[in-house]
C-alpha cells in the first residue's frame, strides 16, 4: 500500500450496538471500493474484519480490526469496534485512534446502550460524530422512528443526508438531500444510478432539504446571511460548511441504507472522502502512539499505531516514553483483517502495524530519539467488572499459565490479573462472563494452555469477642531426647482493623529468652492459617504469661507447637467472631432504575450511603454492601438496567457476619477445602 499525504487520509471507528452491522458495513466498504472481490458474511464467518475463530464461532466481534481500502486518492482506516458491552476496550482505543466516529444504528432496533455509552467517550473527546442507519431492508425497519429517536438522544446537532426510499423489501435506493437527487440500485447493483426524485416524496424532500441547508448555514455568517437574503448557494459551498461543521463535532449527518444489499454504501464512502475530517496533525519529528496490541504466539507483538507527527520509516529508531527503551521499527506493514502488506513508510494521521517491539505496550508513545512530544491524552481503561478464579488443569503447567496470562493482558489491558495470598487463588478480572469465557478460550487455542474455573473465594476472617485463657502442653517422650514445653496464653479482642498483637509477659525465666521468638512464631502462624472458624484470625491480642520448660526436651519446635495448641483452644473459648468484607459500591443508573436498585441492594444486606442526581437524567447511590452479596453484581446490574447501569467496587471495610448465615460460610469454607 502507498504512501498517502495527512489531507487525504480519513480514520473512521464504526462504532455501535452488537448486530446493528458493523463489521458488516466494513464488509460493503471494502467491496465497495474494490479492496476485496468477494462479499463475505458475518454469519458464514467469511468477513474480513471477524477473522478470529471465536468471533466466527460465536458470530460476533470480540477485537478491534482494522480495515483500509483507497478511493478516489484517499485512504480511509476504517476501524471496526466490537458492539458487545464486555468489549467496550477495544470501542475506548478505536474512537481514541479515529477522527470520525460513524455510529451504525440498526433501523429496526433503534438506538441501543452501547451505542448511547459509545457516544459518551466520543463526545468526551469532542469527536466528531456521523450516523449511518443500517438495515432498511429488513422487516419492521423505519428510517422516519429510528432519525426521531436520534433527534431526542442526541440533540439538533442530527442532521440527515438522505432520505431512503422505500423501506423494508421495497428498499430500492436513497435521496441525496444535499444534492437533490435520487440514488437507485436497481437490481442489487453496487453503485447507485442517479436520477430525479420521485413525485411522492418531491414534497418531503423539498421539507427535509430546506431544514438541512438551515441547519448548515447557521454555522457560517457569510452563508447565514446571504441565505437569508434568498441568495441561492451553491452545493459545493455547503458541502464545504457541513464538513467544517462535522470537523467542529456540531453536526452530525445521518446517512442510511443496508450494508447487506449495499444499498448506499457507495454514498457513505464518497461522504467520507469528501466531508469527512483529515487528521489534524503534520510535520515534525515523527512520533507515534500505539492504541492496540495483537500477541500472535508465532509472529509475537504486533502494535497498531497512529502516526501523531512527522513520517515513521521502516528502520526508523524511537524511544518509548514510559519505558525510556529504544524500539527499531524494522517490520512495518499495513493490516486489513489478519491481512498484511509491507510498507517502507506512514505518514502524519496514517495507521500502520508494527512487529517485534520488546518493550512496547498499549498506550504507550513512541518519539524520535531526543525529541519532545506533546503528553497524549487516553482515554482510561474501563475497570473490569466480573471476577473468576483460574488454575492450570495440567499441575506441569502452572509456569506456563503466568507467561500465558501475562500475554493475554499484553493484548486486552482491560483485563487484571491478582494472585490471593489469603484464598490462595489466582483471579482474572474482566467487563462480563462473554469477555471472561472468550479470555479463557484464548489461553488455550493461543497459548496452549487449559484452565480451570471456579468462583471467586471471599477472604472472610476471625477475631474474638472476648478474653480467654487457655494451656499449650507438649510432652513426648519416645526414647532419647524428648519433647517438652508449656505455655500458657491470653487472647483479647483489640479494636477493629487494629491488627494482632503479641506480648511477653514470661518473667522469671519459666520459658527461657531464646525460645520466645518460638513461641511469637507459633502464635503468628495459626493466626495465618486459621482459628477456631477456619480463617485467618486479626485484631487479637495474645499475651503468654505462664510456662514451664525442661533443660533438656525443650527446643524451639516444641513451643512453637505449645503455644498453636494453646492459642486455638484459647480463641475457641474467646467467642469466636466470623467477620466479611464489605464493599464499597458506587452505581450510576438512569433515574427510573433508582427505586429497583435500591431495593435490590438492600434484598443483597446492602447499607445506602447516599444518592444524588447527576444531571441528564442519571443518578449516583453509594452503598456499603458485603462483598459476598456482588460478586456477580455486573451481571445483575446489566440485567435491571438493560445494560445502562455502571459502578465501581472497592474494599471498604470488615463487619461481623450476621448469627445466621455463620454456619453457611464456615460449612461451604469446608467442603472447599476438601476439594
Amino acid at each position: 500500500m502507498k504512501t498517502f499525504p495527512t489531507a487525504k487520509i480519513r480514520n473512521v471507528a464504526l462504532v455501535g450496538h452488537g448486530g446493528a452491522g458493523k463489521t458488516s458495513l466494513a464488509e460493503a466498504l471494502l467491496f465497495n471500493a474494490g479492496a476485496i472481490m468477494r462479499l463475505g458474511r458475518v454469519e458464514d464467518g467469511s468477513t474480513v474484519c471477524d477473522f478470529d475463530p471465536e468471533e466466527q464461532r460465536r458470530t460476533i466481534s470480540v477485537s478491534l480490526a482494522l480495515a483500509p481500502f483507497e478511493l478516489e486518492d484517499h485512504k480511509v482506516n476504517v476501524l471496526d469496534a466490537p458492539g458487545y458491552a464486555d468489549f467496550v476496550g477495544d470501542v475506548a482505543a478505536a474512537i481514541q485512534a479515529a477522527d470520525l466516529a460513524l455510529f451504525v444504528v440498526s433501523a429496526v432496533e433503534g438506538i441501543e446502550v452501547q451505542t448511547e455509552i459509545a457516544w459518551k467517550l466520543a463526545e468526551q473527546r469532542g469527536l466528531p460524530r456521523a450516523i449511518f442507519v443500517n438495515k432498511l431492508d429488513r422487516e419492521r425497519a423505519s428510517f422516519s422512528r429510528t432519525l426521531d429517536q436520534l433527534k431526542a438522544k442526541f440533540g439538533a446537532g442530527v442532521a440527515p443526508l438522505q432520505l431512503p426510499i422505500g423501506e423494508e423489501a421495497s428498499l430500492a435506493g436513497v435521496i441525496d438531500l444535499l444534492n437533490d437527487v435520487a440514488v437507485n440500485y436497481a437490481g442489487g447493483a453496487p453503485k447507485g444510478i442517479e436520477g430525479a426524485v420521485p413525485d411522492d416524496m418531491q414534497a418531503e424532500e423539498h421539507a427535509v432539504h430546506d431544514a438541512l441547508v438551515e441547519g448548515i448555514v447557521v454555522g457560517d455568517d457569510d452563508l447565514m446571511e446571504r441565505y437569508l437574503g434568498d441568495e441561492h448557494i451553491e452545493t459545493s459551498e455547503l458541502a464545504r460548511a457541513l464538513a467544517a461543521g462535522v470537523a467542529s463535532a456540531t453536526v452530525f449527518p445521518v446517512l442510511c441504507g443496508s450494508a447487506t444489499k449495499l444499498v448506499g454504501i457507495d454514498r457513505l464512502a464518497k461522504f467520507l472522502v469528501e466531508e469527512a475530517p483529515a487528521p489534524a496533525l503534520d510535520g515534525g519529528q515523527p512520533g507515534a502512539l500505539v492504541f492496540k496490541t495483537i500477541v500472535d504466539p508465532y509472529v509475537g507483538h504486533v502494535n497498531l499505531f497512529k502516526v501523531l507527527q512527522g513520517t515513521v520509516k521502516h528502520d526508523d529508531v524511537l524511544t518509548n516514553a514510559r519505558s525510556k527503551a529504544d524500539e527499531r521499527m524494522h517490520q512495518l506493514f499495513s493490516m486489513r483483517g489478519k491481512e498484511q502488506d509491507t510498507v517502507d513508510a506512514v505518514s502524519a494521521g496514517d495507521i500502520a502495524a508494527v512487529a517485534k517491539l520488546s518493550h512496547t505496550a498499549t498506550g504507550d508513545v513512541l518519539a524520535a530519539k531526543g525529541s519532545e512530544m506533546a503528553v497524549v491524552d487516553l482515554l482510561p481503561a474501563p475497570e473490569p467488572l466480573l471476577s473468576v478464579a483460574i488454575r492450570a488443569k495440567s499441575k506441569g503447567d502452572e509456569d506456563k499459565l503466568a507467561n500465558a496470562l501475562h500475554r493475554l493482558q499484553e493484548e486486552d489491558p482491560v483485563l487484571r490479573i491478582e494472585r490471593n495470598a489469603e484464598t490462595h487463588q489466582t483471579v482474572l478480572r474482566g467487563m462480563g462472563e462473554t469477555h471472561l469465557s472468550i479470555a479463557t478460550e484464548k489461553l488455550a487455542r493461543k497459548f496452549g494452555v487449559e484452565v480451570e474455573t471456579d468462583e471467586v473465594h471471599v477472604a472472610y476472617r476471625e477475631t474474638v469477642s472476648g478474653t480467654a485463657e487457655a494451656e499449650g502442653r507438649l510432652k513426648k517422650q519416645s526414647g532419647g531426647h524428648g519433647q517438652f514445653a508449656v505455655a500458657w496464653l491470653r487472647v483479647e479482642p483489640r479494636a477493629r482493623s487494629a491488627g494482632n498483637e503479641f506480648v511477653d509477659a514470661i518473667v522469671g525465666g519459666a520459658i527461657p529468652r531464646n525460645f520466645i521468638p518460638a513461641v511469637e512464631k507459633g502464635v503468628i502462624d495459626t493466626e495465618e492459617h486459621g482459628g477456631a472458624l477456619g480463617f485467618p484470625v486479626v485484631d487479637v491480642k495474645v499475651t503468654c504469661f505462664e510456662g514451664k520448660h525442661h533443660p533438656v526436651d525443650s527446643s524451639e519446635m516444641a513451643f512453637k507447637t505449645a503455644a498453636a495448641m494453646g492459642l486455638r483452644d484459647a480463641l475457641a473459648k474467646a467467642g469466636p467472631v466470623l467477620l466479611e468484607p464489605v464493599s464499597e459500591l458506587v452505581v450510576v443508573v438512569p433515574e427510573v432504575s433508582q427505586g429497583d436498585i435500591m431495593g435490590d441492594l438492600n434484598g443483597k444486606r446492602g447499607r445506602i450511603q447516599g444518592s444524588a442526581s447527576l444531571g441528564g437524567g442519571e443518578v449516583e447511590i453509594t452503598a456499603h454492601v458485603p462483598t459476598s452479596e456482588v460478586l456477580r453484581y455486573a451481571i445483575d446490574l446489566r440485567s435491571m438496567t438493560g445494560g445502562r447501569g455502571r459502578f465501581s467496587i472497592e474494599h471498604s471495610h470488615y463487619d461481623p457476619v450476621p448469627a445466621h448465615l455463620v454456619d453457611k460460610v464456615v460449612t461451604g469454607r469446608k467442603e472447599k477445602s476438601k476439594s
